[in-house]
């Protein structure tokens, strides 16, 4: 889940780091009133969950309520990267001296959590990485020891801070880190991180993500969810049961087990197409779950074809393909279909699947290829 910058700072604030103050408006005249709150100049920002704001045109600055004003003016509504921009954050405009990055994701690898640093402050990380990778430092904490005072001080250093700046670099890493922790985050860093020319620090931009499993310790996290920012066909899924993570592909994908179904999309990437989506039917795979899933899949208009990819464990392989019997009776897909069962009583469910005027295949290979070709014909 994501959450926009002006909630990120609130949670950011409560752990004791230093943020940017603002208000947060969803008309112009509310931008204007904020702009008067505040006084001076201040920064009128997009409140979306993507990146890019500023090339956008979504980051404007406002040297009175009236400029305020037209500024809010122009950035609402806008589409940035196919988000529509309903508030905007009114921040009041900070004397910058120096930019920082300062961030805290998993690494996957080695199975601890990584602070990343960098100088090169108010550009987009995956740039800084893409052009400059030697700019970015790195040090890792351990998940059940922490991040350790020395090595956030040798962050500090590595960035060339002069001596009476190092310490209060390292305590806003440490909560930052402290943050990751204990809000269940898989993603929260402060860009840019910046130095005033009075000498303080202040998070002046910053966003976090978090572990959806995590929600149900977090009550206050899940109220801060926008629902206008997520995906619709995801949410609806999401209701019922279903893992969905809609992708720029043409084949839908209907599969249960999430290995299995990221094995399904390695399979049709090798064969050379490219999965329309993520989709985790559940252990299950009654037809109420199949039906639905039929619906998601085909609500996307660039499918081309769809992998219905099931083994039978727990679940049989019969009641599985009566699921997809009835399912289809009831959504109606007017695009190609291929069918990969195996497991336990797989051969009976093939037998059902042909009733139903579908073959089905024994291999995940075999299926990929076929798909892809099917997706091929239909699109030329």
């Amino acid at each position: 889940m994501n959450i926009h910058e002006y909630q990120a700072a609130e949670i950011l604030a409560r752990h004791g780091v230093p943020v940017n103050p603002g208000r947060v408006a969803s008309t112009p005249e509310e931008a204007a009133d904020a702009a008067r709150e505040l006084g001076g100049t201040v920064a009128v920002k997009a409140q979306v969950h993507t990146g890019g704001r500023g090339k956008a045109g979504g980051i404007k600055l406002a040297h009175s309520p009236e400029e305020a004003h037209a500024a809010a003016s122009q950035i609402l509504g806008m589409d940035i990267r196919g988000h529509v921009v309903n508030k905007v954050l009114i921040a009041k405009g900070a004397e910058i001296d120096k930019e920082f990055y300062l961030g805290v994701v998993l690494d996957r690898p080695n199975r601890q959590i990584l602070v990343m640093a960098s100088a090169e402050g108010g550009v987009e990380i995956e740039e800084v990485a893409r052009e400059r990778p030697e700019k970015i430092l790195r040090v890792l904490g351990d998940p059940m020891l922490g991040l350790h005072p020395y090595q956030a001080r040798q962050l500090a250093f590595g960035l060339g801070l002069p001596a009476d700046k190092v310490n209060g670099f390292a305590a806003i890493a440490q909560k930052l880190y402290e943050v990751y922790i204990k809000e269940d985050a898989t993603l929260v860093e402060i860009n840019p991180l910046i130095l005033t020319k009075s000498g303080a620090w202040q998070a002046l931009d910053s966003k976090m993500s978090f572990d959806d499993n995590g929600l149900a310790r977090h009550p206050q996290l899940e109220e801060m969810r926008d629902l206008a920012e997520e995906n619709a066909t995801e949410l609806d899924a999401r209701q019922h049961g279903i893992s969905f993570v809609k992708l720029d592909g043409n084949i839908g994908c209907i599969v249960n087990g999430a290995g299995l179904a990221m094995a399904t999309m390695d399979a049709v990437k090798i064969h050379g197409g490219d999965p329309a989506n993520f989709l985790d039917v559940g252990g299950g795979a009654s037809a109420d779950q199949v039906a639905k899933a039929f619906s998601l899949v085909t609500a996307d208009p660039n499918v081309r074809a769809i992998l219905i990819n099931i083994f039978g464990g727990i679940t049989r392989g019969d009641v599985v393909a009566h699921g997809i019997r009835e399912a289809m009776e009831r959504v109606g897909v007017k695009v190609p279909i291929v069918v990969r069962l195996s497991g336990t009583n797989a051969e009976e469910g093939k037998q059902i699947l042909a009733e139903a005027g579908l073959t089905a295949v024994g291999t995940m290979d075999e299926a990929a290829g076929a798909v892809v070709d099917a997706a091929r014909s239909a699109a030329a």
